[in-house]
């Protein structure tokens, strides 16, 4: 069942967009070469505590997962696509880190992603952070009443297959509101013009995964959360939550 928000509501998730936003901001400034994916998560966690805003990622435990998830950011390294753990990791020169953060304010949960690089970028790096943050402008553009989820899933798709990457298979957006996961799912690739209509009032975590190799597949990490890259190539991620409206998309987790 999908909920549609009002205008209010709309601006009530904006405030929980901006808490995520600040501690995406607060993570990418903390990141340098040496500091523990773990004291990227106190970061985060500082953030949201200073906002008053709970984490929907902490104790998250879906079915497939063996445990609750530990920690307020999900901090994915190279290979790690998504729902990476963050543990005592160090950051190496050159590492590719993907931060996704959640914060729950009032009630209202906002959804965000970055991808960025620490120390020395690579070239080749530098093309994957740009081409999921493409997708993610694409995917953005369609989010508007009249439009279909098919017309977000292929133009996230269209950018990323472009390029030459792969899309991770089974694995897309969602709806956010109340609670983190809401209907309905936002797939990264797909026809256009099919799938549920956009109305407004609909609120979307839209999430393009892009996999450097050109590869779809991927594999679940020892610790039962992380997806790695079959290949070992590099992967990226970038995301927000975007509420469809009458005038036009509206980005809730920028800045």
């Amino acid at each position: 069942m999908v909920e549609l928000k009002t205008e209010r509501q709309i601006d009530e998730m904006r405030a929980a967009g901006r808490v995520v936003a600040r501690a995406l901001a607060a993570v990418r400034e903390a990141a340098h070469v040496g500091v523990s994916l773990r004291e990227l998560d106190e970061v985060a966690r500082d953030v949201l505590r200073a906002a008053g805003a709970d984490s929907p990622f902490l104790g998250y435990r879906p079915s497939f997962a063996p445990t609750p998830f530990p920690g307020v950011i999900c901090a994915s390294v190279n290979d790690a696509i998504v729902h990476g753990v963050p543990d005592g990791y160090r950051l190496r020169d050159g590492d590719l880190v993907s931060v996704d953060c959640g914060a729950k304010l009032a009630g209202w949960v906002g959804d965000a992603a970055v991808s960025f690089t620490v120390g020395r970028e690579r070239a080749e790096d530098r093309r994957l952070i740009r081409t999921a943050e493409a997708a993610l402008a694409a995917g953005i553009e369609q989010a508007r009443p009249g439009n279909r989820i098919g017309d977000i899933a292929h133009a996230v798709g269209t950018v990323c297959r472009a390029a030459g990457y792969g899309v991770p298979d089974g694995f897309g957006g969602h709806g956010v509101g109340r609670s983190m996961h809401e209907d309905p799912g936002v797939p990264n690739e797909g026809p256009a013009g099919r799938g549920m209509r956009l109305r407004a009032g609909m609120v979307l975590a839209i999430e393009p995964m892009v996999i450097g190799g050109g590869g779809d597949d991927y594999v679940t990490a020892g610790d039962g959360w992380t997806l790695r890259t079959t290949d070992g190539s590099r992967a990226a991620h970038a995301e927000h939550t975007v509420a469809v409206t009458t005038t036009g998309p509206r980005v809730l987790t920028a800045a």
